[in-house]
């Protein structure tokens, strides 16, 4: 059977959330074949004016179209999200990831790409691009964007000069079978799709047919590509779906022994140039992709994070486990972009606020690069009337404006989120004890206290809703505590230094703790808290 997240992408495919669409359209005649831009780019290292940890920081997610509209059209664009950009250094991000800014078929998700080297015109130009990494940089902030490497737009010019012809220079640059195979059954349907000149392999939508990533051009084409971007100054690529990126039969289509071996290469490019960051997206093999990609994100693991600050006993005790055997490069999160995800961490904690902060600073305490969903740290809620994942893709809360919520002075592209009025950034800007205090607080203990960000992850035990764990950098040690009952509870913290004082560093009010002789605290913790200490 399959993963339900697969099985949730198959049932939003088909329903054109990720661009589905019709067969391709009458062959067009060999003179009318659109160019494809094949021209070699190479490699020109801009080099990196970032700090050397930015990389250890925390990220913001963004959908472009979702971010703040700079001219009144009511869709986000690049301008937006630069004039957005000191509110991220505000809240204490060191580097943001773009889904995909890239031309593209859908004008929406952007992941049916058609053109691999150009903006998407909703959002601006080449220009505006460099303006942005430029703004971003001088505030310390790297720039990683999405990269689709499995898949292109069925209109992108290789597909269209694919599809003309069985006799085609580019017929190999997709999946073509003469006749339609059978057997095979991806996301709950028939991935092989009807074209005039054969059957070609698409198993996200008709509308994003697979390239052939067993041919040595195909695969030079998207290394000019990268290098387009990291020539431009780009700081990391986010690589989409690479769990589906070579097949060995019906049986054998999902993280194929090729698909770690293609990302390695894919690493080992990107390492030639400076202080570049890449991270995949494989939830059916997150560790895998963590070791041949370099970083992965780490699947799964939020919806024990979330049911922990639920109290459930059995998700307190895999979250305390999960980084005992995760390997290096984990990027942590706990709510994205695709419903496999989970909704809004509002919605998945149906807007209890202290399981919400108690979620967050799990995994903004725990090991991994953290990477923040566009409006969780206000709290956005998903739009009330709207389902899948365009619930999830909605313009940002910037303020309680119930018609454009400070997105757009426009009319935005789509709903608002339900609780618009209550969670959006100006309201909560000036309180401390709101969902964004609550975050840049977090966000500025892992800058104060490097082993948060940076250190090993050791001595981690769970007894009933309490959890604990070590951090070490170095010298430096911190111990963190989370309550996730609803009533007091004491931890019990062995493995410390017999007779050590633990200096409190989270929240700032409160005593520090004794260690006794045989190296064990008692550390009091009030109901649903979170208490960090150094020594």
């Amino acid at each position: 059977m399959l993963p339900r997240h697969h099985l949730v992408i198959g049932l939003l495919c088909a329903l054109a959330a990720c661009g589905g669409g019709g067969s391709p359209g009458p062959v067009p005649p060999a003179a009318s074949l659109p160019v494809v831009d094949t021209s070699p780019v190479a490699q020109a290292d801009p080099g990196s004016t970032l700090p050397a940890n930015w990389r250890t920081g925390v990220f913001m997610e963004i959908y472009v179209r979702g971010y703040k509209d700079s001219d009144g059209d009511g869709i986000g664009d690049l301008k937006g999200l630069t004039q957005s950009l000191d509110y991220l250094q505000g809240l204490g991000i060191s580097g943001i990831w773009l889904m995909p800014v890239t031309r593209s078929q859908d004008r929406d998700h952007g992941y049916a790409v058609s053109d691999y080297r150009s903006i998407e015109p909703d959002y601006g130009s080449l220009a505006d691009m460099d303006e942005l990494l430029r703004q971003a940089h001088a505030r310390g902030i790297g720039v990683v964007i999405d990269y689709v490497m499995n898949h292109s737009a069925q209109a992108h010019p290789a597909f269209v000069n694919s599809a003309s012809s069985a006799s085609s220079p580019y017929r190999d640059w997709y999946v073509w079978q003469a006749s339609r195979p059978t057997g095979w059954a991806i996301y709950g349907g028939d991935p092989w799709r009807s074209a005039a000149t054969g059957h070609y392999y698409a198993p996200f939508s008709t509308q994003m047919p697979d390239f052939n990533l067993r041919q040595a051009d195909v695969l030079a084409w998207h290394q000019h590509n990268m290098r387009f971007w990291l020539n431009r100054g780009v700081d990391g690529l986010r690589f989409d779906a690479v769990g589906n990126l070579l097949e060995n039969g019906p049986a054998a289509w999902e993280n194929q022994p090729e698909n770690h071996t293609l990302m390695a290469a894919t690493r080992a490019m990107m390492n030639s140039y400076a202080q570049r960051y890449l991270v995949c997206e494989g939830p059916a093999d997150s560790s895998g992709y963590a070791t041949s990609c370099g970083a992965a994100f780490a699947f799964g693991h939020q919806h024990n994070i979330v049911n922990a600050a639920k109290g459930n006993t059995a998700a307190v005790a895999a979250v305390a486990s999960y980084f005992n055997t995760a390997p290096a490069g984990m990027a942590t999160l706990v709510s994205n972009h695709d419903a496999f995800a989970g909704q809004r961490l509002h919605d998945q904690v149906a807007g209890n606020l202290l399981q919400y902060k108690l979620a967050a600073a799990t995994y903004l305490l725990q090991p991994g690069t953290p990477f923040i969903y566009y409006g969780e740290e206000v709290g956005m809620a998903g739009a009330a009337s709207l389902s899948g994942d365009h619930k999830l893709r909605t313009p940002m809360s910037w303020a309680g404006d119930a018609t454009r919520a400070g997105f757009t002075t426009g009319t935005p592209f789509r709903a608002l989120a339900a609780n618009v009025a209550t969670n959006n950034v100006a309201v909560q800007a000036a309180d401390p004890d709101s969902l964004l205090s609550h975050y840049k607080a977090l966000i500025a203990l892992r800058k104060t206290v490097p082993a948060l960000a940076q250190g090993a992850y050791d001595n981690a035990a769970a007894n009933g809703t309490v959890l604990s764990f070590r951090r070490t950098l170095g010298g430096q040690r911190a111990v963190v505590v989370i309550n996730y009952g609803t009533a007091a509870a004491t931890a019990a913290v062995a493995g410390l230094p017999a007779a050590a004082t633990l200096a409190r560093a989270y929240p700032a009010a409160g005593a520090g703790v004794n260690v006794d002789g045989s190296g064990s605290a008692s550390i009091a913790m009030s109901a649903q808290a979170v208490v960090v200490f150094t020594y």
